[in-house]
């Protein structure tokens, strides 16, 4: 069933007869793309929308086929290979299914695999691209595996209220950069040792104030900017209110 969306790129990618969009693109041009893809799947299935998760589903497929093409077309490496490469990481992974092993030690297999492509730090393998909050999570995961973490929650929250001291002490715009970021990551640590998905969290908390944002808007008959504080907050207060 893949043959033929692998000869339609193909044919998108022919230096001669092919599109002079797809022709021109490269790794770097279509990553973007690929990582919208991946959100519209996600958006797909938050939305419960069946038939735009099999749309956006081909559409991330055809990111796949894509980079596939483009590192074949620089004798990289082809489609298949990339089906390969992941099938052999399945079965090495799940060796209680797919040969005579026990109940796979996940940290051992992903530190030979680390070890195997000369990758030897804990952190090794967290993209670079993730969503700021998921990759801090992941990264402190990576840390907590190896014992560099707090006992309990106690330290975490002192923490989180050391990092806002430093904020309120910072006097540069660079310092209050950085002071923000340590903010932030304690924040996202402090999830962590609530068992709480910070990147899922903070969706969910943006989607209630716009919600919410969205209720007051709706109610008003005057203009948001023209009112006081004290007058949205009440606005507010109805919102939060309803639901």
């Amino acid at each position: 069933m893949i043959e033929p969306l692998l000869e339609i790129m193909r044919r998108l990618r022919d230096p001669e007869t092919g599109c002079e969009w797809d022709t021109a693109q490269s790794f770097e041009t279509i990553a973007p793309y690929t990582i919208e893809e991946a959100y519209e799947v996600a958006d797909a299935i938050q939305r419960e929308d069946i038939d735009a998760l099999k749309d956006e589903l081909g559409d991330l497929l055809l990111q796949v086929v894509f980079h596939s093409q483009i590192a074949a077309d620089q004798g990289q490496f082809r489609f298949g290979d990339v089906v390969e490469a992941i099938c052999d990481k399945m079965m090495r992974r799940h060796p209680h299914i797919f040969g005579d092993g026990d109940s796979p030690d996940w940290e051992q297999i992903k530190a030979q695999e680390r070890a195997e492509t000369g990758k030897s730090s804990a952190l090794d393998g967290v993209a670079l691209a993730l969503p700021a909050l998921l990759r801090a999570q992941k990264i402190q995961k990576r840390a907590a595996r190896v014992g560099f973490d707090w006992p309990d929650k106690a330290p975490v929250k002192a923490k989180l209220l050391e990092e806002l001291e430093e904020v309120e002490r910072a006097d540069t715009p660079e310092h209050i950069h950085e002071e923000i970021g340590d903010l932030l990551f304690s924040a996202v640590n402090l999830s962590r040792h609530y068992g709480v998905d910070a990147e899922k969290a903070l969706a969910d908390a943006t989607h209630k104030f716009t919600n919410r944002f969205n209720k007051i808007e709706d109610n008003l008959t005057s203009n948001m900017k023209e009112m006081t504080l004290d007058e949205l907050e009440a606005e507010w207060q109805k919102a939060k209110l309803a639901g």
